[in-house]
């Protein structure tokens, strides 16, 4: 469907007093005689509607092609659940969600407050709008996994990511280096190739660019000591001190992050607007929180959520088959496909106006190595509902005006398992994003427990600083700023496995974490 369509349709209705869902602009636009279908569609809106829906698409649809059998157009052409129903008729449903709130700080509260909540008309002005998406290597893989292409994953990583260090430090190269006299000052910008402490307790780091390798030490009683613990192998750094008499090693004054500037302002929107951040449904597991999820996607029709007008879903849609050992045992969808229907049919209890963003994960019927592109044809036909947008892990998704960084999240196992619990760990997610933001990379270490694809570029180099970071895969919650950076890790829809029992996780599950775009603040609902 052509934007510019959806766009004249959108002014249109708007101009005429009425806004409309998503998915019925879709069909409208997608019709044989779009401004046919648009005048027809309006002429039999009841009278008290402010809201094009699908469902009086859908009447006026098969009114054109079967007049024998057309329907009310405010009657759904397919049935709807009884709370639905009721709204529709008038008769509220009832609503009893656990509301959380919390402002931005850097981790939520444990009390839900009972709340109450009915269907409402969702008044939406999709002419405001505003999406776009950046870095979906979705059909640009290129790498076959010759060794060419992974010296071309690390030079474009280098390059790239050395371009936002070399300003900082008198940058030489390897073999330059190695050729200057002792007791000179040098700077080199470089991939850490190798970290190793000495007999004395200082620490040796090994440096790595395009001409060849050097090495660093950094003496245990420097002030800067204690950023050794945050280093992981394969990321980019800088470092400047002064060589050795003999000029085979040079002694570390200072070194390097690529890191967020901490005079980053982050963008807003110029309205108020909030888009939901969640990840990890998991649909298909015995432990799939169908009841939580229900709640959430009913909160969404509530007065409440009025202004909830962006779905940001970070991975892990179904629960997948053969991911752990003995899986197949705590599955109550045991075939993929059927996995991704069931989904489908849970997305479609959200408000079909929602603007909606997915990424794949891990669990996900994608390649496992990453960058993982978008979901197929067969999937993508599959979880239609809404028409949502389906891009690579990871993406950078900008709504109106907010830039977010949506990644899954596998390299936070990583980072917390090498990292000291102090910087990076289960129970305060978002401090192992913060190292991410750190080295401006969503998974720097090659070779690790996270599976990476060598590829022409590296799609992985955060670039631009983000708005907001948003990951899931942990299945925990947890929220803060990193230089003005909003990043959030959004728990997950599924209650504890006997595979995470035995692994000592313990889940955050039933959360909904919503940000307002006009402020960056964060209000987590709480529905389990």
């Amino acid at each position: 469907m052509p934007l510019e369509g959806a766009a004249r349709i959108v002014s249109e209705l708007t101009s005429r007093g009425y806004n409309a869902e998503r998915e019925a602009v879709t069909k409208i636009a997608s019709a044989e005689n779009p401004p046919a279908v648009l005048d027809r569609v309006v002429d039999e809106l009841p009278a008290d509607a402010l809201v094009v829906r699908t469902t009086h698409v859908d009447a006026v649809l098969t009114a054109a092609t079967h007049p024998s059998t057309a329907t009310d157009p405010d009657r759904p052409s397919e049935p709807l659940d009884s709370k639905q129903g009721a709204a529709r008729n008038g008769t509220p449903p009832s609503a009893s969600t656990g509301v959380e709130t919390a402002n931005t700080h850097d981790s939520a509260g444990d009390s839900p407050v009972e709340t109450g909540g009915s269907h409402i008309e969702r008044e939406v002005d999709l002419s405001k709008r505003s999406l776009e998406i950046a870095g979906d290597m979705t059909g640009q893989s290129t790498g076959t996994g010759a060794y060419e292409d992974f010296v071309s994953v690390f030079r474009d990583r280098l390059d790239r990511l050395g371009g936002k260090l070399r300003g900082r430090v008198n940058h030489r190269p390897a073999t330059a280096i190695q050729s200057m006299p002792g007791g000179s000052e040098a700077g080199m910008v470089g991939l850490v190739n190798d970290i190793r402490s000495t007999a004395s307790g200082h620490w040796l780091i090994e440096l790595e660019d395009a001409t060849g390798t050097f090495p660093w030490l950094v003496m245990k009683d420097r002030e800067f000591a204690d950023l050794v613990d945050q280093l992981l192998c394969d990321e980019v750094l800088a470092m400047e001190g002064t060589l050795s008499d003999d000029a085979g090693i040079a002694f570390v004054d200072s070194l390097y992050f690529p890191d967020v500037p901490r005079t980053h302002e982050p963008s807003t929107a110029d309205r108020h607007v909030q888009a939901a951040l969640i990840s990890d449904v998991h649909v298909g597991s015995q432990e799939f929180m169908a009841d939580a999820w229900n709640a959430f996607a009913d909160w969404l029709h509530t007065e409440q959520a009025q202004h909830v007008e962006y779905l940001l879903l970070a991975g892990d849609m179904v629960e997948g088959v053969g991911v752990y050992p003995d899986q197949d045992d705590e599955l109550d969808i045991v075939d993929i496909y059927e996995q991704y229907e069931a989904f489908n049919e849970h997305l479609k209890r959200v408000p079909g106006d929602l603007d909606i963003v997915m990424i794949p994960g891990n669990h996900d019927a994608v390649r496992l190595a990453e960058p993982q592109p978008g979901f197929d044809e067969t999937l993508r036909d599959i979880m239609s509902a809404h028409d949502p947008q389906i891009v690579s892990n990871p993406s950078m998704v900008t709504v109106e005006g907010v830039s977010v960084l949506m990644y899954h999240g596998v390299s936070l196992d990583e980072v917390i398992a090498e990292l000291p619990e102090e910087k990076a760990s289960y129970e305060d997610p978002h401090k192992a994003m913060y190292q991410l933001l750190k080295k401006r990379h969503v998974a720097p270490q090659f070779g690790g427990h996270t599976r990476l694809a060598p590829e022409e570029k590296d799609y992985l180099v955060m670039d631009e600083v983000p708005d907001i970071f948003h990951t899931g895969h942990v299945h925990k919650l947890g929220f803060g700023k990193y230089h003005n950076v909003l990043a959030i890790n959004s728990g997950c829809w599924q209650a504890q496995t006997e595979f995470q029992k035995s692994v000592n996780i313990d889940p955050d599950s039933g959360y909904a974490p919503i940000v307002d775009l006009d402020t960056l603040d964060v209000t987590v609902q709480k529905f389990s």
